[in-house]
């Protein structure tokens, strides 16, 4: 009955872009977790590609910068995302940045590196996995949990001014762009889907993180 969900996870998440087996000495969960994988890293891309649409005035900062040079320099950087520019900030340190009052660089690449590596941890900073390879059921829901604060603070925390950090789903106190919701949306519930997958799989108890009111990132474990 399992793997027949798990499978069927699959038909859902490859629907529209094709499907091909790589390694067919992977287990079904593998495979599950390559087309978790690489949907989230799709999804942050978008992300990012519509924070700067949203918020011209980041990418401004760094004269010459461009879209696709952004693109780039991600996609450059397998395993941990570490950045001179951010001062090595990782993770939820760099999302961080993103409501730092003092903080004069680019923010949308600030949250574009948190998130990203964030999400690439919890995934044991692996392409794909095989195997011998594990996933920890309690990195992805803590790692749920910080995409979930982070949309939320992007809502609702706000400058001296009283405008955004950055421009989301609100522009001028009128909401005109739900994507941004459909986007976090979509990260959340792939981190808790394979959470549960990842909880199954290892047969034990997987342990929640608390969806707390307060809004505070939560460092993935070790």
């Amino acid at each position: 009955m399992r793997c027949s969900v798990v499978f069927l996870l699959v038909l859902i998440l490859t629907a529209c872009g094709g499907y091909e087996i790589k390694n067919l000495a992977k287990s079904d969960i593998d495979l599950v977790t390559d087309e978790f994988i690489d949907e989230t890293r799709r999804l942050v891309r978008e992300l990012t590609i519509k924070l700067y649409k949203r918020n011209p005035g980041e990418l401004a900062k760094i004269p010459g910068m461009t879209i696709e040079m952004r693109q780039a320099q991600l996609l450059a950087n397998p395993g941990k995302l570490e950045f001179v520019e951010l001062a090595g900030r990782q993770e939820t340190d760099a999302m961080e940045l993103v409501f730092n009052p003092h903080y004069e660089g680019d923010r949308v690449f600030a949250l574009v590196v948190g998130l990203g590596g964030m999400l690439r941890h919890a995934y044991g900073y692996d392409d794909e996995h095989f195997l011998f390879d594990s996933l920890s059921p309690e990195q992805l829901w803590t790692s749920a949990h910080n995409v979930e604060v982070l949309a939320w603070r992007l809502r609702n925390s706000r400058r001296d001014n009283g405008d955004p950090w950055l421009v989301t789903s609100d522009y001028r106190g009128v909401t005109d762009n739900l994507s941004f919701e459909r986007l976090f949306g979509k990260l959340i519930v792939l981190q808790e889907m394979m959470a549960r997958i990842a909880g199954d799989a290892d047969n034990r108890r997987v342990t929640r993180v608390v969806h707390a009111a307060s809004s505070v990132f939560i460092p993935l474990p070790i």
